[in-house]
């Protein structure tokens, strides 16, 4: 298998919904590559709330507000990571890490990467210290027991999750 470009990086996710501490890693990997893919993955095993559409839609949106916009293309993906990463032609994953937990979790998963992909590099960036307690599992769960997410996501991420459960924004 021919080598991806390792200026090219792929962050891969379900991002639902897409948070400020996902899109501050879109951040801050768009300054340390020269194209930045966001792969939003169809897991059907989550349940996502939202669809890959609206997931898709929302990420572009807010992508769009960064300042390295032009760096940055989302697209969708329903096949292993591997695949995706060497279709996209990118040479490294991108990983955010919130805790020793999910670095537990992500180095299981960089290791499996590495015995499937030797060529793809994989990068872990720590969550900033205000989005550390960020995950989308958890800002669903608030939305649903009718807290406020405005602190997780932006209004229009909080518009769409509200709507989806029938919520109208505080």
């Amino acid at each position: 298998m021919s080598k991806g470009d390792p200026r090219v990086g792929f962050y891969p996710g379900t991002f639902d919904p897409v948070t400020f501490g996902h899109l501050d890693i879109i951040e801050r990997a768009s300054v340390l590559f020269d194209r930045l893919l966001v792969g939003i993955a169809i897991n059907e095993g989550k349940q996502p709330l939202l669809s890959l559409d609206e997931r898709l839609d929302a990420m572009r949106r807010e992508v769009a507000k960064l300042p390295h916009a032009s760096r940055i293309e989302v697209i969708g993906f329903d096949t292993l990571l591997v695949t995706a990463v060497r279709q996209a032609g990118a040479g490294t994953v991108i990983r955010g890490l919130r805790s020793a937990g999910d670095f537990d979790f992500e180095s299981q998963l960089s290791g499996v990467l590495r015995r499937l992909a030797p060529e793809i590099e994989t990068v872990f960036l720590l969550a900033s210290e205000t989005n550390r307690s960020t995950a989308s599992r958890i800002v669903k769960e608030i939305a649903r027991l009718g807290g406020d997410i405005s602190p997780f996501v932006s209004k229009d991420v909080e518009r769409i999750v509200l709507s989806k459960l029938d919520r109208e924004p505080t």
